[in-house]
């Protein structure tokens, strides 16, 4: 009994191994093959070509360029010192504040900024934006293998959002300048910066328009004639290099236009042309030579055409002509349409400040104008706001002292030296972009009544004590709507 047990045990295994071989035989005869393979060294390919410049052809590969225009893009951190503290009480430092009995803040807070910037030449010489390291006191360069360096700002130019700074290396691998008025729009484009902190990001589009205005620059006298591209750019991508297919820099990435404060599809890079002319300016005479028409403009489209009774619709209208006009001094009237500087079209007033602002003081220039359906040319001898066709100078050693400090000044009257109990003081009518706006926090309607310390009471007193002046400046004085003496300090 005990072994038919057995016999029928391992007779139910035999049968249940046999079973189960045979279906996993079947199984595998009806299963499908899945085969992986690995390839080595897959090379990228372009997908194309496209004509450049000269209508040669150019093969669509984004790889060569961007692996040449990372190693020339750096990230810029810019450290800040901003005051907490409210506006002190001089009895405080007699009786103390009631404040100090609860809390005291910290009278300083750091502030910390990202953005890129772009190496242009290889002695350290470095392109970014000026909102990237406006007030800053500290900005660290790393470049893109990672080495750091402390930077030095060589000069700025808030109307066009532009810094050069410098940091103390050779052999640095640069971009070099393309012709920013030969790109066309549909091109590609790359841009190249530090978005959100992740360094060495490159974006692929194409450029959308050219010499866009946005109203982002604050500033009077204030330069928009932005290439407008839709490559994805985001803050930390300010600063940063616009290069065409041939890794030629034909913009600085400044401004995005979004309502939620990151990419919507449309970014602003200001044009190598101009780049290249604050670069040299910055170089050569430490602040911009601008030359200006002296004109106020708008741009012409059907509606004004139609109201002024005009048979164009493409140019910059001229309204009116400002005092010292140098539009006004070669011919030029209200009403005339300005269509072409030295034969470049002009299409909108924002093309026709790109143009003018390539050129310095004493620059003549050939402004075509329509004057009620009749084309004339005029040969016009750029100034400076003020009326003058000379150079500002570098160290200040001329009259054009108030040009390199960016200020407009004017004696107080009587009344209000009284009012204020002064002998006398220079009021700030205008700041512009200059030593003054870049190093400190004045604001117009300042009141000069001290300069290290000795009175001033005539713009003369005031410019002779600076001419050919080095080092540090002190400015004391009042502001009429706040308490207190202030004090002003910048370097010559």
């Amino acid at each position: 009994m005990k072994k038919t047990l057995v016999y029928s045990a391992l007779i139910a295994l035999l049968v249940s191994a046999l079973s189960l071989g045979v279906y996993h035989y079947a199984f595998r005869l009806s299963a499908p093959t899945v085969r992986i393979e690995h390839v080595n060294g897959a090379p990228a390919r372009g997908a194309g070509y496209v004509l450049g410049e000269n209508g040669e052809p150019v093969l669509l590969d984004f790889t060569r360029v961007a692996e040449s225009a990372m190693q020339a893009v750096v990230h810029v951190k810019a450290t800040a010192v901003r005051s907490n503290s409210r506006a002190r009480d001089p009895f405080e430092d007699f009786f103390g504040s009631p404040f100090d009995r609860y809390f005291r803040m910290p009278d300083l807070q750091p502030s910390v900024g990202t953005g890129s910037g772009v190496i242009i030449n290889s002695e350290g010489y470095i392109v970014t934006n000026n909102h990237v390291i406006a007030n800053a006191e500290d900005i660290e360069v790393t470049l893109y293998d990672n080495r750091t360096y402390k930077a030095t700002v060589i000069g700025t130019d808030p109307t066009t959002d532009l810094a050069l700074l410098q940091i103390k290396e050779r052999n640095l691998p640069t971009i070099p300048f393309a012709n920013s008025d030969a790109v066309r729009v549909g091109e590609w484009v790359l841009a190249v910066g530090n978005p959100f902190n992740l360094t060495s990001t490159v974006t692929a589009g194409i450029v959308s328009a050219k010499a866009r205005n946005i109203n982002i620059l604050r500033e009077q006298f204030a330069v928009e004639s932005f290439i407008q591209t839709d490559a994805a750019i985001n803050p930390g991508n300010s600063g940063g290099a616009l290069v065409n297919l041939e890794g030629g820099l034909i913009g600085i990435n400044t401004a995005i236009a979004s309502t939620t404060g990151a990419y919507a599809g449309y970014g602003f890079a200001v044009p190598s042309n101009i780049v290249s002319k604050v670069v040299e300016d910055l170089l050569q005479y430490g602040n911009v030579q601008r030359g200006v028409l002296g004109v106020m403009v708008r741009n012409l489209d059907g509606n004004l055409a139609r109201e002024k009774g005009l048979d164009l619709t493409q140019g910059a209208y001229v309204d009116s002509l400002l005092e010292n006009s140098a539009a006004g001094a070669a011919g030029i009237k209200p009403g005339d349409v300005i269509i072409s500087i030295d034969e470049a079209p002009v299409t909108n007033s924002s093309s026709l400040q790109e143009l003018i602002a390539r050129h310095r003081p004493g620059d003549v220039v050939k402004v075509k104008v329509n004057r009620k359906g009749a084309v004339k040319t005029f040969d016009v001898r750029l100034t400076t706001r003020s009326g003058k066709a000379t150079i500002a100078s570098k160290d200040g050693s001329s009259s054009d002292v108030l040009e390199v400090l960016g200020v407009e000044l004017e004696p107080i009257d009587k009344k209000t030296a009284q009012k204020l109990d002064l002998d006398g003081g220079l009021r700030v009518k205008a700041l512009s972009e200059g030593k003054i706006r870049r190093n400190t926090s004045m604001r117009e309607g300042f009141i000069i009544t001290h300069l290290d310390g000795k009175p001033v009471t005539t713009v003369e007193d005031f410019v002779s004590a600076l001419k050919g002046r080095k080092g540090g400046v002190l400015l004391e004085g009042v502001y009429e709507d706040r308490p207190g003496t202030h004090y002003y300090a910048f370097g010559m």
